[in-house]
């Protein structure tokens, strides 16, 4: 998986060397790697993250991260004492004291430091310079081309990283404080390691194609351990030359030293074949220890801490919430589409029983419509009870007849009183049980003579409403035949 695998870039100013780890259960695998060079005026950052791109695409390297080590002729290296023994008060005055103890100006220079040894009187820092638009223009070359690395280090802090993990270790090794010597066909470097395995002494120099290695390394190797301070003598020396020139014999009865060569390949868990696109074996352990910075939780010797801390991980994280609040948002908006589509569905079915239920009711009640309020059931229930009862004979003598009968007495008592009360009617409402009238006349005294007239023809008026309206009289009353 993609996720899974790292990248390792070893860049200088004309050349770079490119390697791709599988991170494992149980351990890393190489996939690959290659090397690109540019000369003269072509040898630009930009042209050569082209090239590395270009490379990875064509061997379908892909990767979760990167970790870019930074050839040694685009950085210095001092030893510094500072006061403090804690890492971040270090990291807030780091910039004063380089720029007191050096007498140089470094607004455009970015710093990297590692705190070398510690005691009461404070710290002692391994820190290293580089150029502030150098390595801008190597991270913006590199972003251009879709590769963010998570730290640029030194190329000599890269190379500790794989001689700890994957040649200091070995079981024949421990408890004897041993010297590596690694020389590439342009750089030098010197690390050394107690029989704990702790890094006592790292340097890295630039070469010349006309010295002698054999005498340089004779040279350097006490002057090495002499900053190491007093730890007791090296007891092992181990050397590689990738340019096969060093005379081991010569060196280890000059120091007096065990000297060894050191199989570069074989430590990286891998076969001299596999090396055919990197070039030189150094460069490709230097990228192989980049690519281990990837696995590594330890704080690292990382330029981008003091001019572009990395935000990869948090625009990942802030791309990833953003993802998931998207899908969320779409999720619950098709939940809330298909509710809603079946709330519209049940609105129109019961706008369309609504719709024949109101010219059932209707013709059911004689044309009354259907009401808002109360509960339709109730009355269709009670007018069933009622035509029931009148058609089982349950109310008056003959049923229908009798309301029919009924009905005609109030018309009777209408023709006798309506010339002399100028009677308005308004509503007539017949039941099996009683008569309402609602209507008006031209005054009180002819609203009783209507109930007289109602009287003369055997009809009761059990309740009454009266009132006053525009200058005519209300009345809403209710009427039963009389008892026999």
């Amino acid at each position: 998986m993609q996720e899974q695998n790292y990248l390792g870039i070893y860049l200088s100013k004309d050349r770079a060397t490119v390697l791709c780890l599988g991170s494992q259960a149980q351990g890393v695998k190489l996939l690959g790697c290659f090397s690109v060079s540019l000369e003269g005026a072509e040898a630009t950052p930009r042209a050569l993250a082209e090239l590395i791109a270009r490379g990875c695409a064509e061997r379908h390297l892909q990767f979760f991260e990167a970790v870019v080590a930074l050839d040694c002729a685009m950085f210095m290296q001092h030893k510094l004492h500072s006061d403090f023994m804690d890492q971040k008060q270090i990291a807030s005055t780091i910039r004063f004291d380089t720029e007191e103890a050096f007498a140089t100006d470094i607004s455009e220079a970015v710093i990297a430091f590692e705190i070398a040894a510690s005691d009461q009187t404070g710290s002692s820092l391994n820190v290293f310079i580089a150029q502030r638009k150098v390595l801008s223009d190597i991270l913006v070359a590199l972003q251009a081309n879709n590769i963010d690395p998570i730290s640029i280090e030194p190329d000599i802090n890269c190379l500790s990283r794989f001689v700890r993990r994957n040649i200091a270790g070995v079981a024949l090794q421990q408890g004897r404080k041993t010297f590596y010597g690694m020389l590439s066909g342009r750089n030098g470097y010197f690390i050394l390691f107690s029989a704990a395995q702790k890094q006592l002494a790292a340097r890295t120099f630039l070469l010349s194609s006309r010295q002698n290695r054999t005498e340089l390394l004779a040279r350097e190797t006490p002057l090495t351990a002499a900053l190491a301070g007093d730890d007791g003598p090296i007891e092992h020396l181990r050397v590689f030359d990738s340019t096969d020139s060093v005379d081991r014999k010569q060196l280890g009865d000059r120091l007096g030293l065990q000297t060894d060569e050191l199989d570069l390949a074989e430590a990286a868990g891998t076969d001299v074949d596999s090396l055919g696109d990197c070039g030189d074996p150094v460069d490709f352990v230097i990228c192989y220890g980049a690519a281990l910075g990837c696995l590594e939780k330890q704080p690292s010797l990382n330029f981008r801490n003091d001019f572009s801390p990395y935000q990869g991980r948090k625009r990942r994280l802030e791309k990833t919430i953003k993802l998931l609040s998207v899908s969320a948002a779409i999720v619950i908006l098709a939940i809330g589409v298909y509710f809603q589509s079946r709330l519209l569905q049940k609105n129109r079915d019961i706008n369309r029983l609504n719709e024949k239920l109101a010219k059932q009711y209707s013709a059911i009640m004689l044309g009354k419509k259907v009401p808002a309020t109360s509960s339709v059931s109730n009355m269709l229930a009670s007018e069933l009870r009622r035509i029931r009862a009148v058609k089982s004979g349950q109310f008056g003598t003959a049923g229908e007849e009798s309301i029919s009968a009924e009905l005609t007495l109030v018309f009777e008592a209408f023709n006798k009183c309506a010339a002399q009360t100028d009677l308005k009617i308004e509503t007539i409402t017949i039941t099996s049980r009683n008569i309402n009238i609602v209507g008006d006349t031209s005054n009180r005294n002819n609203t009783l003579r209507l109930f007289e007239a109602l009287k003369s023809v055997n009809l009761d008026v059990q309740q009454q409403r009266l009132d006053s309206k525009a200058g005519r009289d209300t009345f809403s009353i209710t009427v039963v035949p009389k008892s026999s």
